[in-house]
């Protein structure tokens, strides 16, 4: 069963960094793409960054240029770093896995981490 366990979540001051890391528990799979999502109080979960088994990277607009999403493949690993941070950052941080073993495929979901910037 595929389990992704998330790292990293905590608390900072605007203009801060925190990174974040999410390891997929399952090695019978690929996992492509990986990434993150976020969702605020009364919002909608929105993409935040996802990222290819070859390195190819999606950065939603309003963190482009200041996070980095980053992974580790052999170990099925994905890093989100995140600088200058900002108020608006604020929300549960949910990183995603898309588990694919030849034509199937699912989608997983860690249970959240909690992001807090305040200014």
């Amino acid at each position: 069963q595929v389990q992704l366990v998330e790292s990293g979540g905590g608390w900072v001051q605007a203009g801060g960094s925190l990174a974040l890391s999410c390891a997929a528990s399952a090695s019978s799979f690929s996992f492509n793409p990986m990434g993150w999502y976020r969702q605020a109080p009364g919002k909608q979960r929105e993409l935040v960054a996802r990222i290819t088994s070859g390195g190819r990277t999606t950065y939603a607009d309003s963190v482009k240029g200041r996070f980095t999403i980053s992974r580790d493949n052999a170990k099925n690993t994905v890093l989100l770093q995140m600088n200058s941070l900002k108020p608006e950052d604020t929300a549960v941080y949910y990183c995603y896995a898309n588990a694919v073993a030849g034509p199937w495929s699912q989608e997983y979901w860690g249970q959240g981490t909690q992001v807090t910037v305040s200014s």
